[in-house]
């Protein structure tokens, strides 16, 4: 015989799998009788789960929107495409941040059996994910290993990387992990310094767990600290551009973590962007696809008019 919460799980998974079910029909194919069925349906609905029923001989139940959110039946394949979905969705920041994804994903693989869990590292494996372009490829168990740490808040130690590729070993706190649409980076406390730092997801070589609680007081705006900490990078070169949008817009167009933006009247905005060469602002600007002005310096004024002329005379 059934147990209750097994027949529950089998009475939801057929409610979803087609519009409308008789109360005959489903009894049958859980082998109980029209009475349980009955039962099980107001056991539902105690639950969560919006079940309506149509009067009748000739009536029956569907599932509709309920007022929260029940648990989820899948089978094996369900899962495990689920679990594809999420990872891609927090690797490509479809979703925003990449932070709901993220958290999604990381709850479903802790409670995956054994057997689905071996089969979705299989695929990790195997799988690669497409960069857009001047985005850093990053291994995804590792994105999820930083998750993990964000959610257990328990101390860890990073093998690290700077900007200049000097390899270094710290201890941090983890609070927060934020998607810019570019990059991922890690908001964490070091420990030495006891201060607040961004880390580069791409540049963390590895992440160890462990047992001392981390020490998340007066935690920052995660977002807020990534954002001026990106700000703040020193380029070795900058040019100055007038977009012909507002400000919301230009906003939009060129996000707050690539330049400092200020109004130019109500359809206008000069934006000021921050580059590691000529002819990789030029190409930045050529892909905004907007008839922007250079407003200074030369150099990317007229990297810019050569990369057009290229790409006309290629497209002649």
């Amino acid at each position: 015989m059934t147990t209750t919460s097994s027949r529950l799980l089998r009475l939801v998974s057929l409610l979803s799998a087609r519009p409308e079910w008789t109360c005959r029909q489903l009894a049958e194919r859980m082998a109980v009788t029209d009475r349980t069925v009955r039962r099980d349906i107001a056991r539902l609905r105690d639950l969560g789960y919006g079940v309506e029923s149509a009067p009748g001989p000739w009536g029956g139940y569907r599932l509709s929107p309920g007022t929260r959110t029940p648990p989820l039946v899948l089978d094996d394949e369900e899962t495990l495409a689920v679990a594809v979905a999420l990872r891609e969705a927090a690797l490509s920041g479809v979703l925003g941040t990449g932070q709901a994804a993220l958290s999604a994903l990381l709850k479903l693989r802790q409670s995956l059996p054994a057997r689905l869990a071996g089969r979705l590292s299989t695929m990790d494996a195997a799988l690669e994910h497409t960069p857009r372009s001047g985005e850093p490829q990053i291994d995804p168990l590792l994105l999820l290993e930083l998750a993990r740490a964000c959610h257990s808040a328990l101390r860890v130690t990073l093998s690290y990387r700077d900007h200049a590729g000097r390899a270094s070993v710290r201890a941090a706190d983890p609070y927060r992990l934020v998607h810019t649409g570019q990059r991922w980076y890690l908001v964490a406390r070091d420990v030495a310094r006891r201060e607040w730092r961004t880390f580069r997801a791409d540049r963390v070589m590895g992440v160890r767990s462990t047992t001392e609680p981390a020490d998340l007081t007066d935690p920052p705006d995660a977002a807020a600290l990534v954002s001026h900490g990106i700000a703040s990078v020193v380029y070795p070169v900058y040019t100055t551009v007038r977009l012909p949008l507002p400000l919301d817009r230009a906003l939009r167009k060129v996000p707050p973590t690539i330049g400092t933006h200020h109004s130019d009247g109500p359809a206008a905005t000069v934006v000021r962007i921050g580059g590691n060469s000529v002819d990789q602002l030029a190409a930045y600007l050529l892909g905004l696809a907007t008839p922007l002005t250079v407003l200074s310096p030369d150099e990317v004024r007229q990297a810019l008019v050569r990369h057009a002329r290229a790409l006309l005379a290629a497209n002649r």
